[in-house]
């Protein structure tokens, strides 16, 4: 059961992400539509699902952040009160209830049995380094985005995205998780790709203007 729901998370992470990079593709920069965000929120939630269901700490704590970065993203774009009531309800009630449940323990999950972790402590660290900095790029893009007032992904996302990715792809690896493998793969290629086409947009726009009269003008 937490591997369907750790590989239909991570399907959908990987789905914003082709959307984004196709979309960005044809613009030739960088670009995030709304669905991004919308998408990210129900992905998220599907990742706390799985990190209780994993007793991992470390999926756990960084989804939490995550999810609330995310419904913040779609308020910045002024798309949070246009979904339904219910829907809005429903994102905060269910992570809550989630907790709630885990906290209380049953059978399937608790969070004693999280607390007691057979996870190396050294291959913790690297699995919390890799989603602190993960999680990084998101505080560094919420704040970037309210001091602009606009929900925006700069250069800088994009480098500690990867960074980020890297270090978790690692503890994946170790931990032997086909959903973090298979997550933190394809999401490497896809922020090494726009880390390029970001890089270009700005060489472009800082690109002196050609001077009238000078060589090359109107040829």
């Amino acid at each position: 059961m937490a591997l369907a729901i750790g590989l239909v998370s991570q399907l959908l992470f990987s789905s914003r992400i082709v959307l984004q990079w196709i979309q960005s593709e044809r613009a030739k920069r960088v670009l995030v539509p709304t669905l991004f965000w919308q998408i990210s929120l129900v992905s998220s939630f599907l990742m706390i699902v799985y990190g209780i269901l994993r007793h991992d700490p470390v999926i756990l704590g960084a989804q939490l952040i995550s999810y609330a970065i995310y419904i913040r993203n779609l308020q910045l774009l002024g798309e949070w009160r246009k979904l339904s009531p219910w829907f809005r309800a429903a994102a905060y009630a269910f992570p809550v209830a989630m907790l709630g449940g885990f906290v209380a323990g049953n059978r399937h999950f608790s969070l004693r049995a999280m607390l007691g972790t057979e996870i190396p402590g050294g291959l913790l660290l690297l699995g919390a380094v890799g989603q602190a900095i993960f999680l990084l790029r998101f505080v560094y893009q919420w704040i970037y985005s309210e001091r602009k007032g606009e929900s925006s992904l700069p250069l800088s996302f994009w480098v500690i995205s990867l960074v980020g990715s890297l270090l978790i792809l690692t503890y994946a690896l170790l931990r032997h998780d086909a959903v973090l493998i298979i997550g933190n793969v394809f999401g490497t290629v896809v922020y090494a790709r726009n880390i390029v086409l970001l890089r270009r947009q700005l060489r472009d726009l800082l690109a002196p203007l050609p001077v009238p009269g000078s060589p090359g003008e109107g040829q």
